[in-house]
């Protein structure tokens, strides 16, 4: 047959499959719901109901499926197809702080999930559900949470088909597919497709329902950890890995093919690299390319990790890119997940380096004195950051002015205080209430900071940053910086209890 002739059939054959499906007068429907964090265990403040809340209410109803770009591609997806309808139903915010939270208590858990499990229960004639979640939640005294909601799911509706879309990110193990029909995992670092896994979400589970798509999933561990810092898909092995799960999925049809690096931040018995394959019916071939995928990962195991500078010597080396005409230049502190760490700020001033900007500093105590007691244009002489714990680094004393005094959206849709300083030559920090990660210039933007005057950005990001900065061009250096906290990049320092035995990092080897 030649070539544009099997094209051509192949796509007669799929679009008479899609009007077969679409011809049906029984209606799908499908709900949405969502319960999803990132957790970090190491970290000192446990995170309950009232952090979850802290912004508001969980979404119900339509706001559901408005409140993530996966809930949006997943009800945009389903609406090309005729019958079908999208229910939202329940999604938890997300908490106060994100990451910076600890382990989650089990009351938080299980009201979140009773809620989720009774409205599921309410809805007539109910035929899926799909769960946009994260995969990295930690729960004291619930091993493997995202399992464990799917379980009460189901033991509540009985074998309904359900979907889940992970952040790749995600601690998950075999269990999960005792449970879930389907699994997709995003593949960028910078995340790019949570829209893609979304839609992929919406066709599958409507396909299942309708009986054109049989999914089968198979699980690998290849027993691997490494600090999120060292998973960038721009570069590396984290490139190389998620290009040969693209071409499993080009070369094969209903084919998918997931593959989580874990987060070594959550000291949880399924912490570290899973890999997904998703296919139709075919238990042998999701098996060839599970093996392949974590055979092939674990023979390269000893690439995930690689020497990162610390505090002096990383500052040092991109002052060294900037002085040389490399500049705009990125000093990205990839441990400080409380937000208040001080250690790049100090050693710039310690430098007397100019047209710089710090962004953020979590400080809710020296922004609610600069509300009461301060203007714009003030001058101001403030103690900021350092706060936390020891890991911060010492309080820097700021004398400068004020130079902006608002709200800016840091977290769960809802303004939070945002206060600017400058001071020095042309030098500036920003001040949020809680830990925020800055990604784009927006914010800097918002509060006033000559961005195009900038020689030196200093964000506390490992990878996200790379998205508004390297990749539009405003930065030429980016130099990713472990300075001391509480997500190393030498999980080594880490006090595990729960490690999957035999888990290999470099850093735990030593």
């Amino acid at each position: 047959m030649k070539p544009q002739v099997g094209f051509a059939l192949a796509s007669f054959l799929f679009l008479a499959a899609c009007s077969q499906e679409d011809s049906t007068t029984d209606t799908v429907r499908i709900a949405v719901a969502s319960f999803a964090m990132e957790t970090c265990t190491f970290c000192p403040r446990p995170t309950d109901i009232e952090h979850f809340e802290f912004y508001g209410e969980p979404f119900t109803g339509d706001a559901v499926l408005e409140s993530g770009g996966a809930s949006q591609a997943f009800t945009r997806a389903a609406s090309e197809y005729q019958d079908v309808e999208v229910i939202g139903v329940y999604a938890v915010r997300d908490p106060v702080g994100g990451s910076m939270g600890s382990w989650v208590t089990e009351r938080a858990f299980d009201k979140f999930a009773g809620e989720i499990v009774t409205r599921l229960a309410a809805i007539d004639d109910l035929d899926a559900v799909y769960l946009p979640l994260h995969g990295a939640m930690a729960v004291t005294g619930i091993p493997r949470p995202e399992a464990e909601l799917v379980r009460r799911i189901k033991a509540e509706l009985g074998d309904i088909p359900i979907a889940i879309t992970y952040d790749l990110h995600a601690n998950e193990d075999a269990e999960i597919a005792e449970y879930a029909d389907i699994v997709l995992i995003v593949k960028r670092f910078p995340h790019y497709d949570f829209g893609l896994m979304g839609e992929r979400a919406a066709r599958l589970l409507i396909r299942t329902v309708r009986g054109s798509y049989k999914p089968v999933l198979e699980v690998r561990r290849p027993n691997i950890a490494f600090a999120t810092v060292y998973g960038g898909t721009h570069q590396g092995v984290p490139r190389d890995m998620m290009e040969r799960a693209r071409r499993w999925e080009n070369r094969r049809p209903d084919v998918y093919v997931s593959v989580a690096m874990g987060f070594p931040f959550a000291d949880v018995p399924d912490m570290g690299m899973s890999v997904f394959v998703q296919t139709n019916g075919d238990r042998a071939l999701a098996s060839e390319i599970a093996d392949d995928m974590a055979q092939y990962i674990w023979s390269r195991r000893d690439e995930f990790e690689y020497d990162i500078p610390k505090l002096s010597e990383g500052v040092e080396q991109g002052l060294v890119a900037l002085d040389a005409g490399k500049g705009p230049l990125v000093l990205a502190n990839l441990s400080d997940r409380l937000g208040d760490a001080t250690h790049i700020l100090g050693q710039l001033l310690e430098r007397g380096r100019s047209n710089f900007v710090v962004a953020t500093i979590e400080d809710a105590s020296a922004i609610e004195t600069i509300k009461k007691d301060y203007a714009v244009g003030d001058a101001i002489e403030i103690t900021i950051g350092g706060h936390t714990s020891e890991l911060a680094g010492a309080p820097v004393v700021i004398d400068g002015v004020v130079s902006f005094i608002g709200a800016y959206d840091i977290g769960g849709s809802v303004e939070s205080d945002l206060v600017a300083l400058s001071f020095g030559d042309n030098n500036w920090v920003l001040l949020t209430p809680d830990r925020y990660q800055v990604t784009t210039r927006s914010i800097l933007d918002h509060a006033g900071v000559p961005v195009d005057e900038m020689d030196i950005f200093v964000v506390k990001s490992r990878n996200h940053f790379r998205r508004g900065f390297m990749e539009t061009g405003l930065a030429k250096t980016a130099v990713v910086i472990d300075a001391p906290g509480h997500g190393p990049a030498d999980i080594g320092q880490l006090q595990f209890q729960n490690l999957p035995e035999g888990t290999y990092s470099r850093f735990l080897s030593e």
